[in-house]
């Protein structure tokens, strides 16, 4: 069976950088956006290549812009790997770790910096990468007893230093790459935990629900990755969900931008309003809902704006529960994922039902995990009655 590629997973979505090549009267940071969005296009095109190349230097090959097998089946249940007698003499699982130096070129994964187990580097973003991994891979392995982001021990790959001036982080389907920003407008992209998570997040689901990266699936994408890079970042700080901020990449901007962070999943549509950035688009309940052509050009149909709707739902059922959200409303997220139950191309509704079936089978009837989901969804907008 042939084996495909996911879409390349940008934590900046290309209306914002398009937004500033245009906007922007700094020459320097609209060459910037410009150039990570040709970037960009040539993944894609790349990743649409490998869709019909026979091989990629000994890897499955990629997939087109939605693969058949990706349009309505529902992905397999995945079950944990069978831990060996001998396995389990070994000890606990540990995450396995590289990071690389792109040296400010686009091939990967580049030289090798810092391998598991090795002391700090001298160079702030191999260490910020590798302690943004073992973050991510603690919260997966300590709280819901998965190895790695494929639960067998996937090693985790990043790269720092890609190209010059890139204005992104992105996971392309096998490792983590991490941009320097334009030093204006964006700084380096390892400065974030939470968007470290957000982008093995998507590797996670790569290796479980599997979303198509368009519509309101893709959007059920981009929002489990919030979810799972914000709840890395509380997790990694002991931070309860109503003291938490549910801010995603408030790191990223330099001072000279108006804006607290890149998204704001209590609050979406408030996380910035700057001259050279626009407002914050992303919709806060089903009635703002962002309809657009699914196409690459116009954000695969909003997978980044309207990921707000479900990203709201998620962090008023965590602060209606209280608590830790990893070890409350997150579990059940984590329940929904990797059941094997939900169509790739799930929409709002379908993911809506299957939090409410998982709250009801981790807690019971009525509990308050399950109020809560219900009330939230009811919140934004999103139907689960049927």
């Amino acid at each position: 069976m042939t084996t495909h590629r996911p879409p390349v997973c940008g934590i900046l979505p290309p209306y914002l950088l398009r937004t500033l090549a245009q906007r922007t009267g700094e020459p320097a940071v609209a060459r910037a956006a410009e150039h990570t969005l040709l970037i960009e296009r040539t993944l894609r095109t790349e990743r649409e290549v490998r869709a019909h190349a026979p091989h990629d230097r000994g890897r499955p090959p990629g997939p087109g812009f939605v693969p058949d097998r990706l349009r309505s089946a529902p992905a397999p249940p995945r079950r944990r790997p069978t831990v060996t007698t001998e396995e389990a003499s070994e000890g606990p699982a540990s995450p396995q770790r590289s990071v690389h130096d792109a040296e400010h070129g686009s091939s990967l994964p580049g030289t090798l910096a810092r391998s598991e187990g090795q002391g700090p580097h001298a160079d702030e973003s191999v260490n910020e990468a590798y302690d943004g991994l073992g973050a991510t891979w603690r919260l997966f392995q300590q709280e819901f007893g998965r190895d790695s982001l494929d639960g067998a021990g996937l090693p985790l790959v990043a790269s720092v230093h890609f190209e010059r001036d890139y204005d992104n982080a992105f996971w392309d389907g096998r490792q983590m790459v991490f941009g320097d920003g334009d030093g204006k407008v964006f700084r380096s992209f390892t400065d974030s935990l939470d968007v470290i998570g957000h982008e093995l997040a998507h590797g996670f689901t790569q290796y479980t629900a599997g979303f198509v990266y368009v519509g309101q699936s893709g959007a059920l994408n981009e929002h489990v990755s919030d979810v799972f890079g914000v709840l890395t970042a509380q997790f990694n700080a002991d931070v309860d969900a109503n003291a938490a901020d549910w801010l995603v990449g408030k790191e990223l901007f330099t001072e000279a931008v108006n804006g607290k962070a890149l998204r704001s999943m209590i609050e979406p549509g408030t996380a910035y309003d700057d001259p050279q950035l626009g407002k914050d688009p992303q919709p806060a309940s089903m009635a703002d809902y962002v309809t657009l052509p699914h196409t690459a050009e116009h954000d695969n149909g909003g997978v980044h704006i309207n990921s707000g709707i479900p990203n709201r739902a998620f962090a008023l059922a965590a602060r209606e529960v209280g608590g830790r959200a990893w070890q409350t409303v997150g579990p059940v997220w984590y329940d929904v994922m990797t059941a094997g139950e939900l169509a790739k191309d799930a929409d709002f509704v379908a993911f809506a039902r299957a939090t409410l079936a998982a709250a009801l089978a981790r807690y019971g009837e009525d509990s308050p995990a399950w109020r809560a989901v219900d009330g939230a969804w009811r919140e934004v907008g999103v139907e689960t009655a049927g």
